[in-house]
């Protein structure tokens, strides 16, 4: 690192907890990260960012936009004014972009960066929302094409994780076994239910696993006029394909079939808190999933991309076996720092070769750790941003 960056951080900080899929944690694993690095922050207090993720109609997200990046703004100036800032960083989703506001921070001099985690999952092409950052941080390898057919300056980097440094000391226990952490989606279902059925004993740590824990159900929908559903039809087929639109009405027209597998011995608790890292680190063996739903692809043959437990796991000192995807071998030496397997029937296999072998436990613990820490950090990411912006003196 050159110098320290001053920088002035968005990244879906709030007022108060929405009911949006889990992201509080994020603007920890920022400032965390940012400050063991050397580097300041600021933010503005009163900017409710992770408001923005809700499903907002139209004129309540124009009136949010509006009202956030003018707080944003005037906070910005003023903190310029005092101490210049070196950098806008974000995390945010296209809805929540303003291009008038990004020109605003452009005219003070003050280059943006944004962070997305879910390029892969959510589109096929870059949205035109984000073209006015000057630099996006992509760390999904799949999502790589995407920002090079936009002609968009990209930094291919980890996904930004802290581990606080008491849960970073060698492991004394496993009292574990082996354990996957995560909320249940049907792929995960169907992929744990061939595993049990070819002998894995696994801890499933998470909601939906079992019947008395399942994720309360959506709210129903307005019943629209044909037209409009019929346009709401031709938006997703833009957004996903033909192939998606054809799997989803597909889905629509036959009942949902109840998986017959039974997890509840295998659930268990979400782990909370620091128990999340004590779960991470004291399974003996840590499991990871690639895979995701999505209509774009056949149920049978999932689409995979890397994800944020790829990082914190291996640098919480767990040991790592996780669904091979395109660009791990990029993050880890595959075998020797963590393992990966292929089909239900290899995650059985490394699962239970693992389990039987406490020294290659330990070696992979050890070489993962010392690699994530060293290469995979936000630190080590502001160091190659600072170079591509030419930032730091």
């Amino acid at each position: 690192m050159k110098r320290p960056l001053r920088v002035f951080l968005c990244c879906q900080q709030s007022l108060k907890r929405h009911p949006v899929p889990e992201y509080r944690f994020w603007a920890g694993y920022f400032r965390e990260g940012l400050a063991e690095a050397g580097h300041s922050f600021v933010e503005a207090a009163t900017c409710d960012w992770a408001e923005g993720l809700l499903p907002l109609d139209d004129a309540a997200r124009s009136t949010w936009l509006d009202r956030t990046w003018q707080i944003a703004i005037d906070a910005i100036r003023e903190e310029h004014t005092r101490r210049p800032v070196d950098l806008f960083l974000a995390y945010l989703f296209p809805g929540q972009v303003s291009a008038a506001a990004l020109g605003e921070v452009r005219a003070l001099g003050i280059p943006s960066v944004n962070f997305f985690c879910d390029n892969v999952r959510e589109f096929r092409e870059v949205p035109r929302a984000f073209a006015g950052f000057d630099l996006h941080w992509v760390p999904e390898y799949k999502a790589v094409s995407l920002y090079e057919r936009a002609n968009l300056p990209f930094l291919h980097a980890p996904m930004p994780c802290f581990v606080p440094p008491a849960w970073r000391v060698p492991v004394a226990e496993e009292p574990l076994a082996v354990t996957f952490v995560g909320t249940a989606d049907e792929q995960r279902l169907a992929l744990f239910a061939a595993a049990a059925d070819l002998g894995l004993d696994v801890e499933l740590r998470g909601t939906g696993w079992s019947g008395h824990d399942a994720p309360a159900a959506p709210p129903r929908r307005e019943t629209h006029s044909i037209a409009a559903t019929l346009a709401n039809q031709v938006a997703f087929a833009q957004r996903q394909g033909l192939g998606a639109l054809a799997r989803k009405l597909a889905q629509s027209m036959r009942r949902p079939k109840a998986l017959a597998h039974d997890f509840g011995p295998s659930s268990k608790p979400a782990p909370d808190g620091d128990d999340y890292w004590k779960v991470l680190r004291g399974s003996r063996v840590c499991i990871g999933v690639s895979r995701y739903p999505s209509l774009r692809y056949p149920f049978s043959r999932p689409d995979t991309y890397s994800r944020l437990r790829d990082i914190e796991a291996p640098m919480a000192g767990a040991c790592y076996l996780t669904e091979w995807t395109e660009g791990l071998g990029d993050l880890y030496d595959l075998g020797s720092e963590i393992e990966t397997y292929a089909s239900a029937s290899e995650l059985v296999e490394k699962a239970q070769e693992l389990e039987g072998d406490a020294p290659r436990r330990l070696g992979m613990r050890t070489a993962a750790q010392r690699r994530a820490l060293a290469d995979h950090s936000i630190g080590r990411t502001m160091e190659k941003m600072a170079s591509r912006l030419n930032l730091g003196g």
